[in-house]
C-alpha cells in the first residue's frame, strides 16, 4: 500500500469509534513482541494542556541531550505529526513501513487509535529513544496509550469533558485519568479542583505513588522578568515559554518537575537545559500568532476550561477589535464554550469544521445570538470564516479561531498552503 492507502485504510477505522479496553492493543503489541516493553515512558494524561505539556517536556529533554519520542494526537494538518523523534516528524516512507507490518498483525475490530499506537511504540523502540512522551488520547485507564508501564505520570488538570465515555463528574474522570499511575511510581499533577485532587491523592495513597502537586510541591507564576519556576531541585526565576499565553504558567511547571524527576533517575538536565528548553519548546495552534495584518490568532481551546484559560490570556494581547471565527463539534457544550469569549468580541462568524460531528454553522450562529452577539454572521467552511474575518477587519483588530482543534487544524493549513487531513482519534 502507498502512503494515501495506509491513511485511507486508518482513517477508515476512525468511522467505527472508539472502544475502550486494553485487550486488543495488548494482543497487537505481544504479536510486535512488545516493543513499548524496551521503552522508559512517560504518560501525559488530562483534560486540558496535555498536548503543551509533552511538547514542553519533549523540549527540556531534548534541550538536555536526552533521545526523545513524542506521541501526541489529533494532530493539527499532517498525520505524520503525532510522531516525532527528537523534534523530528516521522516521513511518509516509515509510516508506510509501519503501518504495513501493524496491520498485518492486527486483532479484529482494533481500532484507529489502537494500530497508531503500535505504531509509536514500536517507532520509538526501533530508534531506541531515551524517553518516549507519550500523551494519552482519551482517559487513561483503557487509552491504548496505557498499555506501556510508564515510569512517570504527569496529570493536568481536569475537567468535565467527553463525559459521554469517561463520567459525567470531575470524581469520575479523574478516576479514568489516575488509571495511568503506577504503583511506587512517580506522579506530577497541576493544580486540580478539590474533586478531582481527592481522587488523584487516593489513587496515589493506594499504590504508593509519590505525588508532587503543583502549587505545593512547585510552582510558577508570572514576573516582570519572565516566569518564575520554585522547583523540586531548583529554581528558575527568568523563564521565557516558547509556547505562549499565562496559562501556560502550570504546564511549564508540570514539565520542568517531571524532568526533575526523570533526572533523579539518572537522565539529569542541567539548569541550562531547562532554560532552553522551555524557551525552544513550540506547539502549533495553541495562542499561535499569525504576523499578518489583521493578525490572526489560533488556539485549540474546545471545552468550557479551555475556553475559560484563553479568555483570561487574551488580557495580554493587544488589540482595538477582537473578532471570532469559530466551530465547535455537536456533543460539546457549547454555550459553556461560548460564555466566556462573547463578551470579548465585537463579532463573530461561525463556521462548519470539516467532521461530521461538527455542529452546523447556522445552528452555531443561532446559538452565538441566543447569547447575546448581536453581530454574528454563519460563514460555511474554515476559509471561508477566514476570509469573511479579514475583510470586516481593519489593520489593527485580532481575529480569533478557536472552537475545535479540528477549526484550528484547518484554518492553519488554509493559512499556510497545506492539505488539511481531517480524521478523528
Amino acid at each position: 500500500m502507498t502512503y494515501r492507502e495506509i491513511l485511507d485504510h486508518l482513517y477508515a477505522l476512525g468511522r467505527f469509534g472508539m472502544k475502550p479496553g486494553l485487550e486488543r492493543i495488548t494482543a497487537l503489541l505481544a504479536s510486535l513482541g512488545n516493543p513499548e516493553e524496551e521503552l522508559a515512558t512517560v504518560h501525559v494524561v488530562g483534560t486540558n494542556g496535555k498536548g503543551s505539556t509533552a511538547a514542553f517536556l519533549e523540549s527540556i529533554l531534548r534541550a538536555g541531550g536526552v533521545k526523545t519520542g513524542l506521541f501526541t494526537s489529533p494532530h493539527l494538518i499532517s498525520f505524520t505529526e503525532r510522531f516525532r523523534i527528537n523534534g523530528r516528524e516521522i516521513d511518509e516512507a516509515e509510516v508506510v513501513s509501519l503501518a504495513r507490518r501493524v496491520i498485518a498483525v492486527a486483532p479484529p475490530a482494533s481500532t484507529f487509535f489502537e494500530l497508531v499506537t503500535a505504531m509509536a511504540f514500536l517507532h520509538f523502540a526501533e530508534h531506541r529513544v531515551d524517553v518516549a512522551v507519550v500523551e494519552a488520547g482519551m482517559g487513561g485507564r483503557y487509552d491504548a496509550t496505557n498499555a506501556a508501564s510508564g515510569e512517570l505520570a504527569v496529570i493536568t488538570p481536569i475537567a468535565l469533558d467527553h463525559c459521554a465515555w469517561l463520567g459525567d463528574s470531575l470524581a469520575a474522570i479523574a478516576g479514568e485519568k489516575s488509571g495511568v499511575i503506577r504503583p511506587g511510581r512517580p506522579v506530577v499533577s497541576s493544580f486540580q479542583e478539590p474533586e478531582a485532587l481527592d481522587v488523584i491523592v487516593k489513587s496515589c495513597a493506594s499504590g504508593g505513588s509519590p505525588l508532587f502537586l503543583c502549587g505545593r510541591d512547585f510552582d510558577a507564576v508570572w514576573s516582570e522578568g519572565g516566569l518564575a519556576y520554585r522547583g523540586l531541585d531548583v529554581a528558575l526565576p527568568r523563564l521565557s515559554p516558547g509556547i505562549a499565553g499565562r496559562h501556560q504558567a502550570m504546564n511549564a511547571a508540570c514539565a520542568l518537575a517531571a524532568a526533575e524527576l526523570i533526572g533523579r533517575q539518572g537522565l539529569t538536565v542541567d539548569r541550562n537545559g531547562l532554560e532552553r528548553g522551555i524557551a525552544a519548546a513550540r506547539w502549533p495552534g495553541r495562542m499561535e500568532s499569525f504576523a499578518t495584518a489583521p493578525r490572526i490568532l489560533l488556539d485549540g481551546a474546545h471545552n468550557p476550561a479551555g475556553s475559560l484559560a484563553l479568555a483570561g490570556s487574551l488580557a495580554d494581547v493587544p488589540r482595538r477589535r477582537l473578532i471570532l471565527v469559530i466551530g465547535v463539534m455537536g456533543d460539546k457544550d457549547v454555550a459553556a464554550i461560548l460564555a466566556p469569549l462573547l463578551p470579548l468580541v465585537q463579532e463573530v462568524f461561525t463556521v462548519t469544521p470539516p467532521l461530521e460531528r461538527a455542529l452546523p454553522a447556522d445552528d452555531l450562529a443561532s446559538r452565538c445570538r441566543d447569547l447575546g452577539a448581536e453581530r454574528c454572521t454563519a460563514a460555511g467552511t474554515v476559509a471561508d470564516g477566514i476570509c469573511r474575518a479579514r475583510e470586516a477587519a481593519n489593520p489593527d483588530d485580532l481575529i480569533l479561531v478557536c472552537g475545535s482543534l479540528f477549526t484550528v487544524g484547518s484554518a492553519r493549513a488554509f493559512l499556510t498552503g497545506r492539505e488539511f487531513e481531517a480524521v478523528r482519534g
